[in-house]
């Protein structure tokens, strides 16, 4: 079985995850691959996952965070040039998760750094209340082959990991995946001149030892795109707002505010980023456009500018409340953000 190397030079996520899924499409059944990458500032979640259940979606917007969602399963992360990505892919039966976990551990042993996986698929450093977890991995298979990916935390700044991933106070009850937060760790703790090129270096050495092959390693960017098959348009999909947002589960959402002119109350099902279904509720004086909102918002996309048309119309039709019509279409751009 023939190996490939690749090592990305962007810190795009999308670019970078659309390699990563071309790469899996297009691989020959009888070969195996390693793909390292990193990405800047960007929260990726799981395929099946909420972004507005598992993201500061408000701040990430505006600190200017990528979202970006992957085609694995698994937890919502977050990526800055502080972490290394990997990907091993193989074809069956030789695919095994053991062996690209063992090649990872082996390549941070050449550094120095005594690591192991433990029963959840994370890769951890110290024992028991000591215990720290700096890797985390997601799996994909299909019938012939499959793929391990993981982050490394070298020198992140986990206290942005920690505000992105943790949502504002709403009411949503989501049939998704809810991350399990963990406590963790840099790798720089350890050994503190880790860089990105030590850790690819070292894990290409591991890979090449395991495997007794040296093939040449290929290196990419947006400026010397890989030759994959339908790379371009996988690329269009990974940055796309129905991917990284429309795909989310079917959720529910219920906010409620109270204005100097009356209460509202919304209840909203969505599904597929979109809303499904609509009740209103309100005790203000002149109930008329709240009420007609509920059957606005039917079938309108799950984001604050598609939300503040809805009102904008309401807002045509009701010119005398304007002012009060625009003080509930602020809050509904912010509740949804």
């Amino acid at each position: 079985m023939a190996s490939r190397i690749l090592l990305s030079h962007s810190n795009n996520p999308h670019f970078n995850l659309a390699v990563e899924d071309c790469i899996f499409r297009a691989m020959p059944a009888d070969q195996r691959v390693l793909f390292l990458w990193r990405n800047a500032d960007t929260v990726v979640i799981g395929r099946s996952q909420n972004p507005w259940k598992e993201c500061n979606i408000n701040s990430m917007e505006q600190d200017k965070i990528h979202l970006a969602r992957r085609q694995s399963g698994g937890g919502a992360v977050f990526h800055d040039l502080g972490n290394t990505n990997f990907t091993f892919m193989a074809g069956k039966p030789e695919y095994s998760k053991a062996v690209s976990t063992e090649i990872v551990l082996k390549g941070l042993k050449k550094l120095g750094i005594e690591g192991y996986a433990n029963g959840r698929n994370d890769l951890v450093v110290g024992e028991g209340e000591a215990m720290r977890k700096f890797s985390g991995s997601a799996y994909k298979e299909t019938k012939d082959r499959g793929f391990h990916h993981g982050t490394l935390l070298l020198h992140a700044d986990l206290s942005r990991l920690a505000h992105y991933l943790n949502p504002d106070v709403k009411k949503l009850q989501s049939k998704g995946i809810t991350s399990v937060r963990s406590r963790v760790t840099n790798l720089n703790s350890l050994y503190p001149a880790i860089d990105h090129q030590l850790v690819c270096d070292a894990i290409v050495e591991a890979f090449c030892e395991y495997f007794d092959e040296v093939p040449v390693i290929e290196e990419i960017s947006p400026d010397a795109l890989p030759d994959l098959p339908g790379f371009l348009e996988k690329f269009e999909q990974q940055q796309s707002w129905d991917w990284n947002f429309g795909k989310s589960p079917q959720f529910n959402h219920a906010l409620d505010e109270r204005f100097k002119w009356g209460g509202v109350e919304i209840h909203l099902d969505l599904s597929n980023a979109h809303i499904t279904a609509a009740q209103t509720f309100t005790d203000s004086l002149f109930p008329d456009p709240i009420e007609q909102l509920a059957e606005k918002l039917v079938g309108v996309m799950y984001r604050p500018d598609a939300i503040a048309a809805c009102v904008d119309s309401l807002i045509d039709s009701f010119p005398d409340h304007k002012t009060d019509l625009e003080e509930m279409k602020a809050w509904l751009v912010k509740a949804v953000s």
